[in-house]
């Protein structure tokens, strides 16, 4: 139950946080308000590892393995970038339909291929017609 609410919390902070950098490049540039939302998100991060106890050391993150998962804050990066301008292009609704309807997709595909160390998931009719659902869901939202 948690899970659902603290998802559903995420998505609504995503969808005001869109809007936020979209306004901040409006007034600045895209490269710098995606530079000011990664330093203000670690400021953030590093003062609540303070604050909670330091629950781990700066030097396990070396022995992280594989490396490349070590690169979640560079993709985080760029998607703050495409936000923004999904945003500024498509407007908050339309830009979060499409963004929401890619995170399905991808993790739909990481789950059946077992991509990334994700257990494996069996192949599922019921999650591909739900796929279509979505899709058809963005036809009839984008239909003028």
């Amino acid at each position: 139950m948690w899970g659902i609410v603290i998802g559903l919390i995420s998505g609504a902070l995503m969808s005001v946080q869109g809007v936020f950098n979209s306004e901040v490049t409006k007034q600045s540039s895209i490269w710098l308000a995606a530079a000011f939302v990664q330093i203000s998100a670690f400021v953030v991060c590093v003062a609540a590892w303070l604050v909670t106890g330091k629950d781990g050391s700066i030097s396990s993150l070396w022995g992280v393995q594989p490396k490349y998962m070590l690169l979640g804050g560079a993709i985080g990066a760029f998607i703050t970038y495409t936000v923004i301008q999904a945003m500024n292009q498509c407007g908050p609704a339309r830009a979060v339909v499409f963004i929401v309807t890619a995170q399905i997709v991808v993790a739909y595909i990481i789950e059946l291929m077992g991509l990334f160390g994700v257990e494996k998931q069996p192949f599922e009719w019921r999650k591909v017609i739900g796929l279509a659902a979505i899709i058809a869901g963005i036809i009839t939202f984008k239909w003028k």
